[in-house]
């Protein structure tokens, strides 16, 4: 299974790298993912046709499970985040994807955001997004638990979903 990690945070190597990554590897033990640190394009994710871009794109396109990943800013997700995904064609850019949106944020009041927020654009663009969104601690995400949790619980979605398009269920 081809899994990606895409980060939103416009600091590299960031908390949400992080947390996105160990999301991905709790969901698709099995499968080592891409990383797409949205940070290291710039302006470049500022229009279309930059070579660098195209070719995130299409690693993400091409993906059968990618965790969407941001801090919250401003009670949504980072305008980084939404530069990238203005370059996927509306309706089929994401089909075949199933799609997991994870924010993290300081406190508790934005909790919805992965769902309310976040989900529907990845819908919106054809996105499979069976599995609730993930709404993760800043500080706290490497020792609370709530990662494991969560990976436990959808495991075995993501992996039925994956056998029902197709892939082979090795795990």
């Amino acid at each position: 299974m081809t899994v990606t990690v895409v980060v939103g945070n416009p600091k590299p190597a960031s908390r949400t790298l992080t947390a996105a990554t160990l999301v991905a590897k709790g969901l698709r033990p099995d499968a080592e993912p891409a990383v797409v640190d949205l940070v290291d394009f710039g302006a470049a994710l500022l229009g279309w046709g930059d070579p660098g871009v195209a070719a995130a794109v299409r690693t993400v396109a091409d993906s059968e499970l990618v965790v969407f990943a941001s801090p919250t800013f401003k009670a949504t997700y980072t305008g980084l985040l939404k530069l990238f995904l203005e370059q996927f064609d509306g309706g089929t850019g994401l089909a075949g994807v199933l799609a997991v949106p994870v924010m993290l944020g300081a406190g508790p009041a934005h909790a919805l955001a992965p769902d309310l927020l976040l989900k529907p654009v990845l819908v919106e663009l054809g996105a499979t997004a069976a599995l609730p969104g993930l709404y993760l601690s800043d500080r706290t995400f490497l020792e609370d638990g709530v990662i494991d949790a969560y990976s436990e619980r959808w495991r075995p979605v993501a992996r039925a979903l994956a056998v029902d398009a197709g892939v082979p269920d090795h795990a």
